[in-house]
């Protein structure tokens, strides 16, 4: 049921961001980090992921400090050679982060999928925001990993009009479709139960995260 539940929040963000691409640009619901995080963010970089913090040299500011609506560039690994891009959407503090982005876990044995306000910690020791742990949804827990970024991209004005723009046509369209989806996903999961009491379900996930975030936040203190 958790992965149904995190699922149907996949299917509703990627149904409701589609709407909000202009005609033509999407051909099915599979995501790459790229289009997506362009999309949600307005920050109009092109091209692999792993180019996107030498591209935003001289175009965008860049930093270490998490701020809502910036674009996290996780370096290149062996294993993620293209790089990732993910937006921040929550930041909760100074270490840790929630960011919304796509293609990283696969959800029931499915890549392509959208993520919303996924939890990733800050384990640098600098605390710069340069290795970091990420919520990784087949585990319900941070992942084994610890992935190497660049750093932040920030919105410049032009990034956040665009953003703002998609928000508008995501609450005047997208949302009486995104309902839709909604009831359906629920009664196929448990005919006769609403999608909100289907989504409630989704509160034990709720009380690890913060779990974590009060661990980091100790660990943090007793570090200084």
């Amino acid at each position: 049921m958790r992965k149904r539940t995190r699922t149907l929040w996949g299917s509703l963000a990627a149904a409701a961001f589609v709407a909000l691409a202009p005609a033509g640009a999407v051909a099915d619901t599979y995501w790459q980090c790229v289009p997506f995080a362009r999309l949600i963010s307005g920050i109009q970089i092109f091209g692999d992921a792993r180019t996107w913090w030498q591209q935003a040299a001289g175009k965008y500011e860049t930093g270490f400090t998490p701020r809502t609506g910036a674009v996290l560039a996780f370096k290149p690994t062996q294993r993620m050679r293209l790089g990732h891009v993910a937006v921040v959407s929550q930041v909760l503090t100074d270490r840790v982060i929630q960011i919304t982005h796509a293609n990283w876990s696969p959800i029931e044995g499915s890549r392509g999928k959208v993520e919303k306000d996924v939890t990733v910690i800050d384990v640098s020791p600098a605390g710069d925001w340069s290795e970091v742990k990420v919520w990784y949804d087949p585990n319900r827990d941070l992942g084994g990993s610890t992935y190497p970024t660049h750093g932040f991209i920030y919105q410049d004005a032009s990034a956040r009009v665009l953003a703002a723009s998609g928000v508008s046509r995501l609450q005047n369209g997208a949302i009486a479709v995104a309902q839709s989806a909604a009831s359906q996903m629920a009664s196929a999961v448990r005919p006769g139960q609403g999608p909100m009491s289907l989504l409630s379900q989704a509160a034990d996930s709720t009380d690890r995260i913060a779990a974590l975030i009060a661990a980091a936040t100790r660990s943090d203190s007793s570090s200084r």
